[in-house]
């Protein structure tokens, strides 16, 4: 990398707040080019869709794409960082040898804390660009933009106490994913029996806040963007997308430094076998609870609560709906089913990028009918956002894990996951 990026300590701090570690046995070769083009392509597509968005014309556009590209990334941290508090609080020792890529994901929220400023800008607009409950007046009964149903709401729906909620949520996402990034490298370096221990108790009151904070976070991030409808099964749903694109994300990353030279010998088929399995499991388990989300409005039959779905099933949308339901379950479902598919490297790779686009196309489903109530589209706006903060994600994951070990070497439990072997 540029010495000028070295010298910058801002930069550092944003990508890995952690003091560079010996790499050990296990070091990333991938060169300074590896983490440049995916960084700068996505700082020029950003910094594109960011100056396209002042314009007024492209302004609702650039809102709505960025924030589903942005919750995209969101989704990918928060889904490796529940992988890591799961592996520690059930002891599993097959994933400890690719454990180092999930840990390098969950460290992201700072850096996602900075790419939040344009979604906190939109907040204050006055013109409720993609959250309607902060519309000017929305809440005044002598507005002509008065709103009964969010004037009810406004205790919990108002600006202060989203950002404070916001705040709250980053912070113990930060707080939670840099305690074990810095105990999974100091376990490298010490070789400390007593880091285990210590990781565990972090992940045994860390799961349930976690679970608390990312049902929020989506409720305020991606459900409130349509204020009058809600769904208490809604957190359940945000984090079965975001745990399979996790898994799906780290498969691919665990592929993708195979093919140029790492970790060979370190994660074999068996690790992948593995992978493989628990992305099924949680294609099927997203597809269950969206499923009862769906049925129990259905049942109920309540205009109110049903409108949601009405939203997406005309106009156009119910072809996004029936290309959801087929890409994110049957599809997957059908391919995956096969234990060979599983096994095998590079389709289960294949099958991770197709499951991460789903996930992106889920997010686009979830917020884009606010916007587009009368013809489903897509604007080239979503896949430049998109790909730009994507981009940078892995760029700064990258700077992670070129700046330490990418193998967890000092876990006492990695001989075990080398010679890991399915039943």
């Amino acid at each position: 990398m540029p010495d000028s990026l070295q010298r910058s300590s801002l930069f550092v701090s944003l990508l890995d707040p952690v003091a560079p570690t010996a790499p050990g046995d296990y070091p990333f070769t991938g060169g300074s080019r590896s983490i440049l083009v995916p960084s700068l392509l996505g700082v020029a597509l950003v910094v594109v869709s960011g100056m396209l968005g002042l314009n007024e014309a492209f302004r609702a556009q650039f809102y709505f794409s960025y924030l589903i590209g942005w919750t995209f990334c969101l989704s990918l941290a928060l889904g490796a960082l529940f992988l890591v508090l799961i592996k520690h609080l059930v002891r599993a020792y097959w994933i400890v040898s690719l454990r180092r890529i999930p840990e390098a994901v969950a460290a992201s929220f700072p850096l996602l804390a900075i790419l939040s400023i344009p979604i906190l800008i939109g907040l204050f607009d006055g013109h409720g660009t993609y959250h309607h409950w902060t519309q000017e007046g929305i809440t005044d009964p002598a507005s002509s933009h008065y709103d009964e149903v969010l004037a009810g709401k406004v205790a919990y729906l108002n600006r202060p106490f989203f950002l404070a909620r916001v705040a709250f949520y980053f912070i113990i996402w930060t707080f939670i994913s840099a305690r074990l990034w810095r105990l999974s490298l100091l376990q490298d370096v010490t070789r400390d029996a007593a880091i285990p221990a210590r990781q565990r108790h972090l992940s045994a009151w860390g799961l349930p806040v976690m679970g608390l904070t990312t049902a929020f976070g989506s409720y305020d991030l991606l459900m409130s963007v349509d204020p009058h409808w809600f769904s208490t099964i809604f957190g359940v749903y945000f984090f079965a997308g975001a745990f399979v694109a996790a898994l799906s994300f780290t498969a691919l990353i665990v592929l993708v430094l195979q093919r140029a030279g790492m970790l060979r010998g370190v994660v074999t088929r068996e690790h992948y076998h593995d992978l493989g399995k628990l992305m099924f499991g949680f294609v099927v388990f997203w597809a269950y609870i969206a499923f009862s989300q769906y049925m129990l409005y259905w049942y109920g039959g309540i205009p109110e609560e049903t409108v949601w779905f009405k939203h997406r099933l005309e106009h156009g949308w119910e072809q996004h709906s029936a290309l959801l339901l087929v890409g994110h379950f049957i599809l997957p479902f059908i391919i995956m089913l096969p234990r060979a598919i599983k096994r095998n490297a590079l389709l289960l790779g294949i099958m991770a990028v197709w499951l991460l686009v789903m996930q992106w196309f889920d997010h686009h489903w979830l917020a884009m009918p606010m916007l587009h109530q009368e013809h489903a589209t897509f604007h080239w706006l979503d896949f430049v956002c998109w790909l730009g903060l994507t981009g940078l994600f892995a760029g700064a994951l990258l700077w992670r894990l070129r700046r330490h070990s990418i193998v967890c070497a000092g876990d006492p439990k990695l001989r075990q996951s080398l010679d890991f072997e399915n039943a």
